[in-house]
């Protein structure tokens, strides 16, 4: 090893030697043709690469939170006027419960509000539906669903913890509340979450046709959107006033629906989503729609979505999903 070190000093210094003898002041300078004929790089005058949220698509200035995917389970019925804190979401999904009504599936990343709520509880759907490192702050679940929540490996939070509380202006179950900005100051995230749509631009969307209404039917509840400014108004919205969620899309999904297997109180069957294959997809985007196709591998699969000429993205941005069901849900949407 000595013996290839002394070598290569020796080579160098008759380099440098050779060099020197051969420079007859022919320096190159910034403006000689000489200069610029090989092509230089630099690492640090490159541009670094952007990154971009992983619930909205949107480009990210500054570093990550600590804290993981945050899901709210937030009731959506009438009793919950007003909801508290839709407005600070990155994404919402809308699944169905018992007896045709829904409830709110709330993802907060980027931006997290002092408070949310009413906070409801949990459904195996979800499992499909919370993506991996995720945690979600619930009201709790029946005990065969917490059992299957367990086993997915999803961390939940409930009352009893520190920041969730009762409200006592409101009526019972729909005054549990979460102080969600506190919450997220003590969850830490191992990694950053993968992206939860395949984001893309506006440029990227097919034509499609002109829609600037729709209605999601569920059963007993329907939601309805209009498309005005440039973004979709959910005109039968709980959502306290100013804090609505600021739709850019509005995509849905239709889903399968089974049996989850037992009763609520009231007797109603408890269906569960059966988010994973493959179903019908409408995009709502910019007062038109687009009509493709979903497809998951599996509950904690990837949302993959296409149309018959290839792969079609969601535009970045604030997106509601409508997981609908395919039987016994409807959508209708008009010009």
């Amino acid at each position: 090893m000595r013996h290839r070190l002394t070598v290569s000093v020796a080579a160098l210094a008759a380099a440098s030697l050779l060099l020197a003898g051969c420079g007859g002041g022919d320096e190159e300078t910034p403006g000689d043709p000489a200069a610029s004929s090989e092509p230089t790089t630099s690492d640090a005058s490159a541009p670094p690469e952007p990154v971009y949220w992983p619930l909205t698509g949107l480009e990210r200035k500054g570093n990550a939170p600590k804290h993981p995917v945050i899901v709210t389970k937030v009731d959506n019925t009438s009793s919950s006027a007003p909801q508290v804190g839709l407005g600070s979401a990155d994404l919402v999904v809308e699944e169905l419960v018992e007896g045709g009504y829904t409830r709110l599936a709330a993802f907060y990343y980027s931006k997290v509000p002092a408070d949310i709520g009413p906070v409801r509880s949990m459904r195996a759907s979800d499992i499909g539906i919370v993506p991996e490192g995720a945690t979600v702050v619930t009201s709790g679940a029946a005990q065969v669903t917490i059992n299957r929540i367990n086993g997915a490996g999803i961390p939940w939070i409930t009352e009893g913890a520190a920041g969730v509380y009762r409200d006592n202006t409101r009526s019972a179950p729909y005054n549990l509340f979460a102080h969600l900005a506190d919450i997220s100051k003590r969850l830490k995230a191992e990694e950053e979450p993968p992206a939860y749509l395949p984001w893309g631009t506006e440029a990227d969307l097919p034509k499609g046709d002109k829609a600037s209404t729709l209605t999601a039917d569920f059963g007993a509840h329907t939601t309805s959107w209009q498309f005005q400014g440039g973004r979709y108004v959910n005109t039968d919205s709980y959502a306290a006033e100013g804090d609505e969620f600021p739709a850019d899309s509005v995509l849905v999904l239709r889903v399968k629906v089974g049996d989850a297997g037992y009763t609520d109180p009231a007797g109603y069957p408890v269906p569960e989503t059966k988010f994973e294959g493959t179903g019908a997809a409408l995009l709502f985007h910019g007062g038109r729609v687009v009509r493709g196709t979903w497809s998951k591998d599996g509950l904690t699969g990837r949302i993959e979505l296409s149309t018959k000429n290839g792969e079609l993205t969601v535009p970045a941005g604030h997106t509601w999903v409508e997981l609908v069901p395919a039987v016994n849900g409807d959508v209708t949407f008009a010009k």
